[in-house]
């Protein structure tokens, strides 16, 4: 793979399909942010085939995911702490 070509994974996280994504909001060290940001994406898609808080907690799933053992310790807490406000953005019971 050359430097300028991109992994398809960071294609999808900047042009989904399903739902326009504020610009690096992944990065963010705000769980909450992340969270209050995918849920405006996701009720605001017109193109998207689930309800808004799965896509909104699909996207986040699939960043984690697409990251996987690459993802520092102190990010994957972030967006682990994000799922959980996304939950309660949307109104659901947290998972234990």
């Amino acid at each position: 793979m050359t430097a300028t070509r991109k992994k398809w994974s960071s294609e999808v996280t900047e042009h989904s399909d399903a739902m326009d994504l504020e610009d690096h909001i992944f990065e963010s060290h705000d769980a909450g942010r992340i969270a209050a940001s995918l849920k405006r994406s996701a009720e605001h898609s017109h193109r998207r085939k689930a309800e808004p808080f799965q896509s909104a907690m699909s996207m986040l799933n699939f960043y984690i995911n697409r990251a996987g053992s690459n993802l520092p310790a102190a990010r994957r807490k972030v967006l682990e702490d994000a799922k959980d406000e996304l939950r309660a953005a949307f109104g659901r019971p947290r998972e234990h």
